[in-house]
């Protein structure tokens, strides 16, 4: 049964407008007579579900499923169904599923089905969608979202799986230093209370370790403030540009990211291009892909540039935050005739070099993190001796 927005006339000619459930117009309609009034127009209320973004892997999931279906003959709305009634499919999954059926069954187009679900499904994948309504290689397409969202995964996979062990060590870096300053330091106060006088490094740990001990709350607090400041300022469009084109610019990091970032937008490419989707709406799509601002904001030329004429190659290699390999791909691919095979190999090239170069960067971390703590742990132990070796020197000058 469904919920209609109706405008009617009633008895006295006045125009009512109202809701009511039916199971149809008709029955609204008739529903409508037997109150004394005549129906002019009605249209469905619209009972927006929100569902949350599909992760990589379902996104793949999804797409294999329905790949395979597609190619043994089934037909869409039947293949979504088999998808929804799965074992496998979680009751949210289902509901969304459950969701485009009923846009479908109503005469919508599947990309505008995926669409309306706002961000639940990528634009490159509501894209491609579209692409393969109008070529009918829909079976096809997904089987290549298939694979580009299992191999996104399998990326993602590995980097949590490389970044774990840096995690592990800043949560125990974190409790060590807590626990020595809350509870083994204030064990030598007494100790240290003793001595005349004390060395620097050992007043400075002394007045840390009292002020973990005593007011512990308010580090808690303004780590918390710090935080949610750093989350807000990092919101500002003004800020998130120029954090993101200082990222592209750090030594050695910069140059890391530069790899990812063209690895991201090189396969999104080329995956829309070889789809057929003209090549304005390829870099409308490959943009947001990227995952930086600053280089997302310079895709304005580019496609300004592109629309007047001028080549994909030259445009590109304009853009701060690609590697040089990119654009002298597509230079080769424009001169040659072959631009969609170009961009499929560069793509391959740019994951691999991707995942290389993001296994780099957790390595980074590790030896820094390493240092850091060596750097913690020997000034707390030149603090805590210093004084007592200094204690046990003057004992011993006393008794010459």
């Amino acid at each position: 049964m469904e919920t209609y927005r109706y405008k009617a006339l009633n008895e006295k000619g006045w125009t009512v407008n109202g809701k009511m459930a039916a199971q149809d117009e008709t029955e609204l309609h008739e529903r409508l007579k037997a109150e004394g009034k005549m129906l002019l127009s009605a249209s469905v209320e619209e009972n927006k579900k929100r569902f949350r973004k599909l992760k990589s892997n379902q996104v793949a999931d999804f797409s294999r499923s329905l790949s395979e279906l597609l190619k043994a003959g089934v037909m869409i709305v039947r293949a979504l169904r088999i998808i929804a009634d799965d074992e496998s499919t979680s009751p949210k999954e289902r509901e969304l599923y459950e969701e485009i059926l009923r846009l479908l069954k109503n005469g919508t187009p599947f990309s505008d089905a995926l669409a309306a679900q706002e961000d639940v499904f990528p634009p490159l994948f509501v894209n491609m969608i579209r692409s393969s309504e109008n070529t009918g290689n829909m079976d096809d397409i997904t089987a290549q979202m298939a694979e580009y969202y299992e191999k996104e995964y399998r990326l993602n996979q590995k980097i949590k799986s490389a970044t774990f062990y840096p995690k592990m060590l800043g949560v125990l870096i974190v409790i060590v230093v807590a626990i020595i300053m809350g509870f083994v330091i204030p064990q030598f106060q007494t100790l240290f209370d003793q001595m005349e006088t004390l060395p620097l490094s050992t007043s400075l740990l002394l007045a840390i370790s009292g002020f973990v001990a005593r007011r512990w709350y308010l580090i808690i607090f303004v780590a918390a403030v710090v935080y949610l400041v750093i989350r807000i300022l990092s919101r500002i469009p003004a800020i998130a540009l120029l954090l993101a084109r200082i990222e592209v610019h750090l030594p050695v990091i910069g140059k890391l990211k530069k790899i990812i970032y063209t690895a991201r937008f090189s396969r999104t490419l080329s995956s829309l291009y070889q789809a057929g989707i003209p090549i304005v709406d390829c870099l409308n799509v490959s943009k947001t892909t990227i995952g930086n601002l600053y280089i997302e904001k310079q895709f304005d030329d580019v496609i300004t540039k592109v629309r007047s004429g001028n080549n994909l190659s030259d445009t590109i290699s304009e853009v701060d935050g690609f590697i040089r390999k990119l654009s002298s791909s597509i230079r080769i691919g424009e001169e040659t005739g072959a631009l969609d095979k170009m961009l499929i190999s560069i793509a391959n090239q740019m994951d691999n070099e991707s995942e290389v170069a993001s296994q780099k960067l957790v390595q980074l971390l590790e030896p820094v993190m390493i240092v850091f703590m060596a750097v913690v742990v020997g000034f707390i132990m030149i603090a805590v001796i210093q004084p007592i070796y200094g204690s046990y020197e003057s004992i011993s000058n006393s008794y010459q």
